[in-house]
């Protein structure tokens, strides 16, 4: 019942509108555009997050992805080949979560073709996922009726749930040193570069342990070659499935930097945001099952899986709603490398329409 053709058409219109975390105007119109089509009637907040009403008998059933892709998500050529679709190869193809978005999309448009009774549903896609799930977090989950749903957004094989994320902790650093001039007096400076490089030398970094990572991903600082710089700018991350460890990563890394900074003589400021808590599904949760046995009826076996990274789920689950994070199938995500299978966005698209399907009477 799922129109292939539309649907790839539909994702690769999506993939080519620029789409960076804050800056979801475009997209977002253009997406509420094919939900009005659908006589729909969509709800926007001020960050662009949102939300459609489907009507139809019982609870809705909510239905999210999200609409941000990470860098470099600028002018976007995507190419399909042997069933196959790639970017480029400059920037990312945006499939998370542009393949969500499309698989929802496409589900809903059979199931109301279909002209037959359906399950209702709340459709939410939301902005900045990428840079710590700022749109869910600021969504207003109170005007939901769903209490259950699914969030199409994990990669790998098709037949994949991810039924537990971890906890994540964001920390900026501001090292603070003293200029000098580099040539004539650099005995007088305090090189905050060369602290931030002792305090990242000093620290534990990458997979701490099963549970754990940390990271640090940017650093600002340093005006001229012929100057001491004395100020650096971190930004970085720490994530847990244990908040005990959660605690001790995050105290571990900013331990490092104010030792580095009093063995040199300079200062350190950081900052730390909980950006939100881990979660893991409960074996018997009725929508982890439903998906179970809809995978199965398409020929999959339900692999349930613990993942690394963040997702709207996190957000959702700190709110009492019960969500399923399922696979759409995309590979070699926030890269160059990034692709789908035609085949993958298809299978995605008829779980949608099958999950909006009443049971049989």
């Amino acid at each position: 019942m799922v129109n292939t053709e539309r649907l790839l058409a539909t994702f690769l219109d999506l993939v080519q509108i620029d789409n960076p975390s804050g800056g979801e105007g475009p997209i977002a119109a253009h997406i509420r555009g094919l939900l009005e089509g659908m006589g729909l009637e969509v709800a926007e907040d001020a960050l662009h997050n949102l939300l459609a009403r489907v009507p139809g008998e019982g609870q809705p059933l909510l239905l999210n992805a999200h609409m941000d892709s990470v860098a470099p998500c600028h002018g976007v050529r995507p190419l399909v080949a042997d069933g196959v679709v790639r970017s480029s190869g400059d920037t990312v193809l945006g499939a998370d979560d542009l393949a969500g978005v499309a698989a929802i999309v496409e589900g809903l448009r059979a199931t109301l073709e279909q002209g037959q009774p359906h399950r209702a549903a709340e459709i939410v896609f939301t902005v900045q996922e990428e840079v710590g799930l700022r749109g869910a977090a600021q969504f207003d989950t109170g005007a939901l009726a769903a209490r259950e749903g699914v969030t199409l957004d994990s990669g790998g094989d098709f037949g994949g749930i991810t039924v537990g994320a971890p906890s994540q902790d964001s920390l900026y650093v501001l090292v603070q040193g003293r200029a000098s001039h580099a040539g004539v007096a650099p005995e007088r400076g305090v090189n905050a570069i060369v602290v931030a490089a002792e305090a990242l030398a000093g620290m534990p970094l990458g997979r701490i342990d099963d549970e754990t990572t940390a990271n640090f991903g940017i650093i600002k600082g340093g005006a001229a070659t012929n100057i001491v710089p004395d100020r650096v700018e971190l930004w970085g991350e720490a994530r847990s499935h244990d908040q005990e460890k959660l605690v001790a990563q995050v105290q571990a890394m900013v331990g490092a930097f104010e030792e580095a900074a009093r063995a040199r003589g300079a200062s350190v400021q950081v900052e730390i945001t909980h950006k939100y808590d881990a979660y893991r599904l409960a074996d018997d949760m009725p929508i982890l099952r439903r998906v179970k046995d809809e995978l199965q009826a398409m020929g999959f076996t339900p692999n349930p899986q613990i993942s690394g990274g963040g997702s709207d789920v996190n957000i959702f689950s700190q709110r009492k709603l019960q969500m399923a994070n399922v696979s759409v199938g995309y590979r070699e995500i926030h890269s160059t490398g990034e692709h789908i299978a035609v085949a993958d966005l298809e299978h995605a698209a008829d779980l949608v329409q099958r999950l909006l399907a009443l049971p049989a009477a």
